[in-house]
């Protein structure tokens, strides 16, 4: 099956240049599906933006379907920054005629597009998305490193005859998935008055990273090394304050502002690891004024100028790009590596594997902050390293 048979067009009278773009626009910029579905094999395109026009299991969010082609109305308009954008519309995922045939499009696209080097930007949709985003990861033998940023945690109960899932319980799929490839989960800006204490119990016991919103308030900058360690990337709208997103119908007064949202999506695509991400739960119905639409718009931008902004230093290029520390802890039982680099001043652990547990590798490098090299300098052991090590086991 090709990937055209999962695709509409858009519409040419409103994505083309006929709406009269400037050469600097995006709307210029981009290569748009509105006619002859585009060739992906050709090494020409570095990201693939995909409308998916599917909300029917996003919770008490009726209308983010509609949410792909307002995106495209603000995000054309931009100009293009400080880079060359290799950037492909491809259209809108049609609506499946149940959820599951939804699930298997997304899944499939975003398989093929990865194999193809090209990142997906998802524009959903509800976030239960997430779930067949991430199953587009099955088939290409890898662990995968999954990074949501929301309010809470979507591990309510499953049982609702009829439906594939929820976007209130979509993490149940993902964790009880088999074949099991994911490796590590984190949870950025969840608030502690949406989470019942038993699930951060089960994210406790899964040695799984979750992190309250109040950790960033007053640097941001923390979250960097955490998305750095992602494959994928999954951003509910609802994670943002409704002062600055109010379109969305679970909006609430507290979250990341504007500019924060922004930083986040340009870490993302900084990130090397990162091969795919969504943007889930934006409202039309609730968009009177077009702001979250600008928003949406702006986050999709950062990421864009993040992915060339990329520094490509993960360490297992030549080591003299990068400076090796050592310390050992006050107890006596062993000695830790730091990696940092000299292009971007960014700092690795290195967390060894159990004997026996990888026959290819001596150790697992783990995205961490200076912080973490203070605290092992020190003598003590770094709580991201105790449960990278237990994950590892």
């Amino acid at each position: 099956m090709s990937l055209t048979d999962f695709f509409s067009p858009l519409n040419p009278d409103q994505f083309t240049p006929k709406q009269g773009f400037l050469t600097s626009q995006l709307g210029l910029k981009t290569e748009i599906y509105t006619g002859k579905f585009p060739d992906l094999e050709e090494n020409t395109y570095d990201m693939a933006i995909i409308g998916v026009l599917d909300g029917r299991s996003a919770v008490n969010n009726e209308g983010c379907a509609l949410a792909p082609d307002y995106f495209r109305e603000k995000f054309y308009k931009l100009n293009e920054g400080a880079f060359s954008s290799k950037i492909v519309d491809l259209g809108n995922i049609k609506h499946g005629a149940t959820l599951a045939d939804t699930y298997v499009a997304v899944k499939m696209v975003v398989s093929e597009l990865i194999k193809n080097n090209i990142i997906p930007i998802i524009i959903g949709g509800g976030q239960d998305l997430t779930y067949a985003q991430y199953l587009g990861y099955e088939n290409l033998e890898q662990k995968v490193d999954l990074v949501i940023i929301d309010n809470q945690f979507d591990i309510d109960d499953d049982n609702h005859e009829g439906i594939a899932t929820r976007s209130d319980c979509y993490l149940n799929k993902i964790f009880l998935h088999q074949p099991n490839y994911l490796f590590n989960f984190s949870n950025i800006g969840y608030q502690t008055y949406f989470v019942n204490q038993e699930s951060l119990s089960v994210m406790d016991k899964l040695y799984f990273d979750v992190h309250r919103l109040g950790e960033f308030a007053q640097d941001i900058t923390l979250t960097e090394p955490i998305i750095r360690n992602a494959n994928m990337i999954s951003f509910d709208m609802g994670a943002i304050r409704s002062a600055d997103a109010a379109a969305n119908a679970n909006a609430t007064p507290n979250g990341f502002d504007g500019e924060e949202a922004c930083r986040i999506a340009r870490y993302a695509g900084m990130n090397d690891k990162l091969t795919s991400i969504g943007f889930y739960e934006f409202n039309p119905a609730y968009d009177n004024n077009g702001q979250t639409a600008f928003l949406l718009a702006q986050m999709v931008w950062y990421f864009v100028d993040g992915f060339y902004a990329r520094k490509k230093d993960f360490p297992l290029t030549p080591k003299s790009q990068f400076i090796i520390y050592r310390t050992s802890l006050k107890d006596g039982s062993g000695e830790m590596t730091f990696v940092k680099s000299k292009k971007s001043d960014r700092w690795w652990m290195q967390v060894p594997y159990p004997s026996g547990q990888s026959k290819n590798e001596r150790y697992h490098l783990v995205p961490c902050r200076y912080e973490d090299y203070q605290i092992a300098v020190n003598g003590d052991m770094p709580d991201l390293w105790w449960r990278t090590y237990q994950k590892l086991s």
